[in-house]
This record gives structure tokens, C-alpha cells and sequence, in this order.
């Protein structure tokens, strides 16, 4: 699933190539993604213009005119612009947005686990926004909020580090690399974390997310940028996804569990 650099980078892509564009047309070939369409999606985005592109946690917000889209790629979810001569329309491309000045902007999905919804409100009010904490970037993120967070959680920290309640975007991969920069078990509960582990992840979660995003994202499988490149984070993975190989500090071999239903990778000597 895109994570927070994933949709940073998306996010970074569509605003170098699509600010103050107008839509002129817009086709939507399916009726629901994970959630159904607004049936009048194509008419309310059809002649308006893209003011803003941004995000909040794993989502983009496009602000248009009257409405802003609100757009989650959920698991396979991949949004790209592209020259319209060029665009030729595959299976699974579910929605389709043409915009003034030749461009093509195409929402690819196969597995339709992503959304798309649409209001005329703040979209920050959003329900979808409603319980979110701080994102990570910001100086809201900082080791005295965390604390107090942590304070009377007894979870696995990897778990807690996951939860848009208490921080937004930071997804697996991300909070495997980022305990492993801290050198904290992933297993360790929440709340024994001491002043000095919660200052060190801190600032792990906020330089793996930049170090990240610099890459253009993590392509495992799915992702591509607007411009359907991959990213190039994988190649900097020092423990997701490298189970029985040797760690790049101890050389122990990197171990994997499950925690909360999700893969975790950790060396067991580095990260006890």
C-alpha cells in the first residue's frame, strides 16, 4: 500500500504538471471502488480548475473551484498524468480526467480498494480526517507530544507508531526502517519507551520519511509516480523485507514477525 512518501511524491508530481489546469472533460468507468462514486463525480469536476494539490496522511486533496476530490490509492491505486496523444485506455483505468493543455490525468486501480469522494466543505473536515493525529513532518510531531501519547499505551510500539490516532502516514515499511534507525524493538510496549528512545524515533521516523520521499517512494510492487516511474527507496531497505539476510550494522540475521496482522522485520541484536 502507498505510504506517506508514496503519496508525497504523487502529490509533488500532479502539482508540477497540472496547477491552475482546467478539466474539460471527465469520465468515471465504474460505478465503486472500495466505496461508490458520487454519480455526478464527472459533472461537478467537469470546467473546473485545480487551485491546490496537497495531502493529510495517505490521502490527496485536489481543490478545485467549488469541490475538493479527495482520493485514497488504497492498494494498488496509481495516479499519473500523461501527454493525451500518448494516453491509450487499459482495463482498470477507472477514472479518466482531461484537462485543457493536452494533459491526461488517469486513476489505475486493479484491486479498487482505493476511493475517490467529493465535497463542496473544508475537506480537512472530512470524516475521513476527523480522529487524525499530527502528521510527521510538522514541528506538531515532536518527542514531548509523543511521550504524553505514549504514556498510557501498553501496545507493541510498532503498532502505536502506525496508528493515524497518533500519528498519520507512517505505514509499515516505514515503521520497520524507522525502529530500526531508533534500535528499539518493535515487540517493546509503548509506554516503557524512555525520554531518550522517544527523541531517537522521533527523529528516525522523520528522516527515513525524508530520506524517502528524496527516493521518489518504495516501489515493491505496484507503485509508480505521476509520471509512472518507481520509486527508488527499495534500494535503501536496511530490514523490511530482508528476512534471513545478514543486517548491514551486526551482521545478525534479520528476524521476521507478526504484529497486528502485519509482516515485521527487526535485527534482534541491534534492536533489542
Amino acid at each position: 500500500m502507498p505510504e506517506l512518501p508514496e503519496v508525497e511524491t504523487v502529490k509533488n508530481g500532479l502539482s508540477l504538471h497540472c496547477l491552475k489546469r482546467k478539466i474539460i472533460s471527465a469520465h468515471t468507468y465504474i460505478d465503486k471502488l472500495r466505496y461508490p462514486l458520487d454519480p455526478k463525480l464527472s459533472d461537478k469536476v467537469t470546467n473546473q480548475s485545480i487551485h491546490d494539490i496537497s495531502r493529510r496522511g495517505k490521502h490527496l486533496i485536489i481543490t478545485l473551484d467549488d469541490y475538493a476530490l479527495i482520493i485514497h490509492l488504497g492498494m494498488s491505486g496509481v495516479l499519473q498524468i500523461t501527454d493525451s496523444n500518448a494516453y491509450q485506455h487499459k482495463k482498470h483505468d477507472h477514472i479518466v480526467l482531461q484537462l485543457d493543455d493536452g494533459q491526461t490525468i488517469f486513476y489505475h486501480d486493479p484491486r479498487r480498494f482505493g476511493y475517490w469522494d467529493i465535497t463542496d466543505g473544508d475537506p480537512l473536515a472530512h470524516k475521513y480526517f476527523l480522529n487524525y493525529g499530527p502528521e510527521p513532518l510538522t514541528q506538531h510531531f515532536n518527542s514531548r507530544y509523543l511521550q504524553r501519547a505514549l504514556k498510557a499505551r501498553t501496545q507493541a510500539i510498532k503498532s502505536v507508531i502506525m496508528d493515524n490516532k497518533i500519528v498519520v502516514g507512517v505505514g509499515n515499511i516505514y515503521a520497520c526502517e524507522s525502529l530500526f534507525k531508533a534500535g528499539i524493538s518493535p515487540l517493546k510496549p509503548a509506554n516503557t519507551l524512555t525520554k531518550n528512545e522517544i527523541s531517537k524515533l522521533v527523529n528516525a521516523i522523520q528522516s527515513t520519511l525524508l530520506q524517502a520521499i528524496k527516493a521518489g517512494g518504495t516501489t515493491l510492487k505496484d507503485y509508480k509516480n505521476a509520471t509512472g516511474k518507481p520509486g527508488y527507496f527499495a534500494q535503501s531497505l536496511a530490514v523490511y523485507g530482508q528476512k534471513d539476510k545478514a543486517c548491514q550494522i551486526c551482521s545478525t540475521v534479520i528476524s521476521s514477525i507478526v504484529i497486528n496482522q502485519r509482516n515485521t522485520f527487526y535485527c534482534p541484536q541491534c534492536q533489542p
